[in-house]
C-alpha cells in the first residue's frame, strides 16, 4: 500500500497519507495513480466534503517523483511524460476544499501537491526546498506553483538556491505559504479541525468558493506551465549526468536554514 485514505462520515472529513515512509514518500507511479484515483473517487462521494493531504512519520511530507521510478518517455522531443502532473486534486477535477498538514520535508515534487491545496498547515518542524538546479534539471512546474502562492523573490531564491537552502516552517508562515503552524503532535489535529469547520458548512457553497479562488489564477497557471515541457527539454542536463551529480552529494546536512 503506498496511500492510505481513511474516512470519517460523521464529520465529513478524509485523511490521505502518502504512505511510504521508509522513502521520504516520494511518489512512484504506483502511488501518482493511486492519488488521481483517488481524488476522482472522491467527487462521487457525498459524504466526503473535506480532505486533509499528509504524509506518513516526521521526516518527510513528500520528497518529490521516486527516484527509482522508471517513466519511459515519448521519442518526440516535443512530447514529455510527467507522472506528477496528475497527482493534485484540481488536475483530478475535485473542487472539495484540500487543506496539506505538512510534517518534516516538502521538497521537489512534492509542490505539485501543495500547489493545488487550499492552505497549507504546517508543523514547526518541517522545512521547505527545490533540490532540481542542484542536480542540472529545470525547476519549472514547481517553479510556477510556488510563484502563485509565495512572494516572486521567496519562489526565485528557494527554485534557485536547490539543495543549498531550506525554508523553514517559521520562515515559510511569515511569509504567506503556510497559514497556520503546529507543533509536531498537533499537526494532525489543527488541520482536522479546520478540515471540520469546512465540511460543516453547506458544501455547495464551499466548492463554489473553491472554484471562485482558483478561477482567479488559472488562466495564468495553464499559460505559465503550458511553457515548462520546453524549459526542461532544453534545460536539463542529460539522465546520466543528473545521477552522478545525485550521487556525489556531500552526506550530512550542507544546507543552511532559514
Amino acid at each position: 500500500m503506498t496511500l492510505r485514505v481513511e474516512r470519517n462520515k460523521t464529520t465529513g472529513v478524509a485523511v490521505v497519507t502518502l504512505d511510504r515512509e521508509r522513502r521520504h514518500n516520494a511518489v512512484d507511479l504506483e502511488t501518482a495513480a493511486a492519488l488521481a484515483e483517488v481524488w476522482r473517487q472522491f467527487r462521487f462521494e457525498d459524504e466526503v466534503r473535506a480532505v486533509v493531504l499528509t504524509g506518513a512519520g516526521t521526516a518527510a511530507f513528500c520528497t518529490g517523483i521516486d527516484r527509482g521510478a522508471l517513466v519511459p518517455q515519448p521519442g518526440s522531443p516535443y512530447s514529455v511524460d510527467d507522472p506528477l502532473l496528475s497527482i493534485g486534486p484540481k488536475a483530478n477535477d475535485l473542487w472539495k476544499p484540500v487543506i496539506a498538514a505538512v510534517n518534516g520535508m516538502a521538497c521537489g515534487g512534492a509542490f505539485y501537491l501543495l500547489g493545488e491545496a487550499e492552505f497549507i498547515v504546517s508543523s514547526t518542524t518541517a522545512s521547505y526546498f527545490d533540490p532540481h538546479t542542484s542536480y542540472g534539471m529545470v525547476s519549472a512546474y514547481e517553479a510556477v506553483y510556488m510563484a502563485q502562492r509565495m512572494p516572486f523573490g521567496e519562489a526565485a531564491r528557494m527554485s534557485l538556491m536547490g539543495t543549498a537552502e531550506r525554508l523553514s516552517a517559521r520562515r515559510a508562515y511569515e511569509i504567506g505559504l503556510v497559514s497556520e503552524l503546529a507543533e509536531p503532535d498537533g499537526l494532525l489535529p489543527a488541520a482536522l479541525r479546520a478540515a471540520g469547520t469546512l465540511a460543516g458548512f453547506p458544501t455547495e457553497a464551499v466548492q463554489g468558493t473553491v472554484r471562485a479562488l482558483w478561477s482567479a489564477k488559472q488562466a495564468a497557471l495553464q499559460q505559465a506551465l503550458a511553457q515548462a515541457p520546453a524549459l526542461i527539454a532544453l534545460g536539463n542536463l542529460p539522465p546520466q549526468r543528473q545521477a552522478d551529480l545525485f550521487a556525489a552529494r556531500p552526506p550530512g546536512t550542507e544546507f543552511r536554514l532559514r
